[in-house]
């Protein structure tokens, strides 16, 4: 089963210890974490489902692709880490 992990850093600012979660997808797992976990779900995700422009979303070490709909497949033994996003310059 994959299993959600945040950074330190987000876990400052929400309850969301590490789970293991159902679901093949990056939409699925995030949906059963929220599930167990939904004061997380507003921090990650906006209005519309997708992943906030301030969150990086990673599956076994990959960046995702699909930030917008979450179909980035999780296999059963998945990593998934949820970060902020960094940007400078």
């Amino acid at each position: 089963m994959p299993v959600v992990r945040f950074t330190q850093n987000i876990q400052r600012h929400v309850t969301c210890p590490d789970r293991d979660v159902p679901g093949a997808t990056v939409r699925e797992v995030l949906d059963a974490y929220f599930d167990a976990e939904p004061g997380a779900r507003g921090y990650v995700l906006d209005d519309r489902g997708s992943l906030r422009k301030h969150m990086a979303i990673f599956v076994n070490g990959r960046q995702i692709a699909d930030p917008a709909g979450l179909s980035d497949e999780t296999p059963t033994d998945a990593k998934v880490d949820v970060m902020q996003a960094l940007s400078g310059g």
